[in-house]
C-alpha cells in the first residue's frame, strides 16, 4: 500500500448536531466518496482508529472537564455545550475516535507504516480549550497529538500549521507558554472567534512561538503560497521540528459559506506541498493531518482529494 495513511471510521457519523447544523455527518460522507470515485482511496493505506485513552485527553484537556462531558453525554437527545456546538447519543464516543484517530495516525507513522496520514475526523478539534468546548469542537484533536508524540515517542519539537480559516484558539492556549510547539497559522481576520492578532506571540519561554498571520476577506492561493513561503518556511527551518501537524480546515476556500476567503483546491494542493517539503527536510517526511472545517460539500471533497494527492505526490 501507499505511504499516505488513511484514518476513517462510520462511528464519526455518529455525532449529530442536528438538521442544518453546516459540522454535518455530510461532510464525512462527501469526502470518502469523492475518494472512492477518483481512485485516490485505493492508493492509501488504511488505519483504524481508537478511543483516545484520558491519559493521552488529560496531556491537553482539564480532568474535570473530560469528566463533564463523560457526566452530560445524553443517552437520547441533545444537549448543548455552548451556541455552536452540542452533544447527540454518539457524539462522544466519536470524540474520542476522532482524537485516538490522530493517536493511531501518529503510531503509524512512527512505525513505518506510513510517512503521513490523513485523518478523516469528526468532531474538528482546534477551538476546543483545556476547559471548554467551543466551535463545533469537544477535543482538540491535533493538540493531544502533538502532546502524545512528544511523551510516547519523545520526540521534542512539534511544528503544528492551521489553515482553517478561523483561528485555533485552543491549540494555540495549549501551548501558549510552550517553546517545544511553534503554533502557525493563517486565518480570516476579524472573524469567528475573535482571537489571533498578529500580536499574540506566545508567552514566557514561547514567545515567538506563536505565529499568527491575519488574512483579509477575498485573499486567495497567491496570496496563501506568498505567507508559507516567506514567513512558515523560514521560521520551520529555524524551528527544525521533529514531527509536523496540519490543522486542516478546508473552509477558507472561496466557495465556503462561513467565510470569505477565495482559495482553491489548486490552493491547497500547494500548501500541502510547502509543508510536506518541510516535512521532508526536517523529519522524513512525517507529518499528520487532521480534517478541522470546510463546509461547502463540493468544495471541501475536492480540496481534500488535492489535499492527499499532493501528499502522496509528495
Amino acid at each position: 500500500m501507499g505511504k499516505t495513511g488513511l484514518i476513517y471510521d462510520p462511528r464519526y457519523l455518529e455525532h449529530d448536531m442536528g438538521a442544518g447544523h453546516p459540522e454535518s455527518p455530510k461532510r464525512l460522507r462527501a469526502i470518502m466518496q469523492r475518494l472512492e470515485q477518483s481512485g485516490v482511496a485505493a492508493r492509501l493505506t488504511k488505519i483504524e482508529p481508537r478511543p483516545a485513552e484520558d491519559e493521552w485527553v488529560t496531556q491537553v484537556h482539564q480532568s474535570g472537564y473530560v469528566a463533564l462531558l463523560n457526566q452530560q453525554a445524553p443517552t437520547s437527545g441533545r444537549i448543548s455545550l455552548d451556541a455552536d456546538t452540542s452533544m447527540s447519543p454518539g457524539s462522544l464516543a466519536a470524540a474520542y475516535l476522532a482524537a485516538g484517530g490522530a493517536l493511531a495516525g501518529v503510531d503509524a507513522i512512527m512505525a513505518g507504516r506510513v510517512q503521513h496520514a490523513f485523518c478523516a475526523v469528526r468532531p474538528p478539534g482546534h477551538h476546543a480549550e483545556a476547559g471548554r468546548a467551543m466551535g463545533f469542537c469537544l477535543f482538540n484533536n491535533v493538540a493531544i497529538a502533538a502532546r502524545y508524540v512528544q511523551k510516547r515517542y519523545g520526540l521534542q519539537r512539534v511544528l503544528i500549521v492551521d489553515w482553517d480559516v478561523h483561528h485555533g484558539n485552543g491549540t494555540q492556549h495549549s501551548f501558549d507558554t510552550d517553546p517545544s510547539v511553534l503554533f502557525f497559522s493563517t486565518h480570516q481576520y476579524p472573524h469567528y472567534p475573535g482571537t489571533g492578532r498578529a500580536t499574540e506571540r506566545g508567552n514566557g519561554p514561547a514567545e515567538g512561538f506563536t505565529i499568527n498571520v491575519p488574512m483579509e476577506a477575498g485573499e486567495g492561493d497567491d496570496e496563501y503560497r506568498a505567507v508559507f513561503q516567506k514567513v512558515l518556511v523560514p521560521a520551520a527551518e529555524a524551528f527544525k521540528p521533529d514531527f509536523v501537524m496540519i490543522s486542516a480546515g478546508f473552509d477558507a476556500h472561496r466557495d465556503d459559506p462561513l467565510a470569505s476567503m477565495g482559495l482553491t483546491e489548486e490552493g491547497y494542493a500547494d500548501l500541502t506541498a510547502i509543508v510536506a517539503g518541510l516535512a521532508k527536510q526536517h523529519c522524513q517526511g512525517r507529518l499528520l493531518s487532521s480534517l478541522e472545517g470546510g463546509y461547502n460539500l463540493p468544495a471541501l471533497a475536492a480540496s481534500v482529494e488535492r489535499h492527499i494527492q499532493a501528499l502522496v505526490d509528495a
